[in-house]
Formats: C-alpha cells, structure tokens, sequence
C-alpha cells in the first residue's frame, strides 16, 4: 500500500469530512479511496471484458454491408 501526503486546501478538507459522514466511512483516507474509485469507474476506459470481446471478435469475422450513407444502407436491407 503506498502512502502519500496531500495538502488540501479548506473546502476539499470539507467535502472529504462530508462523504466520510455520507457514507459511514471510517477515516478520511477511505473518503479519497471512495472518491477516486467512483472517478476511476466513471471517466477512465475501463477494461474490456471477455465475453463482449469474443463477441466483438465474432461480429467482425461476419459478412460486411457497404454502404455510402444510411438511405444506401436501408435501400440495401430493404428498410
């Protein structure tokens, strides 16, 4: 577990007392442990799992309809 020393100014102090309250937690350390999982699982790419992959895969070894634009497309599959 690695360790380090944050300097927060007054308001994000504030807002780390606030979720520590919110959701039960025993310290401010869990408070940013809970903050950065919720950004971690909400704004960076998350990992592809397995089975969307062997889909993908199986998606891309089927039979492709080119098409220039959507009302080539739909004259094409009869839409």
């Amino acid at each position: 577990m690695a360790q380090n020393i944050f300097n927060l100014g007054e308001d994000a102090d504030k807002i780390l007392g606030i979720v520590k309250a919110q959701h039960g937690l025993k310290n401010k350390n869990q408070a940013m442990e809970f903050i950065l999982k919720i950004y971690g699982e909400s704004f960076l790419e998350p990992e592809i799992r397995p089975e969307y992959l062997k889909k993908l895969i199986k998606i891309s070894k089927g039979k492709h309809i080119p098409f220039k634009d959507i009302n080539d497309l739909r004259r094409q599959i009869g839409g």
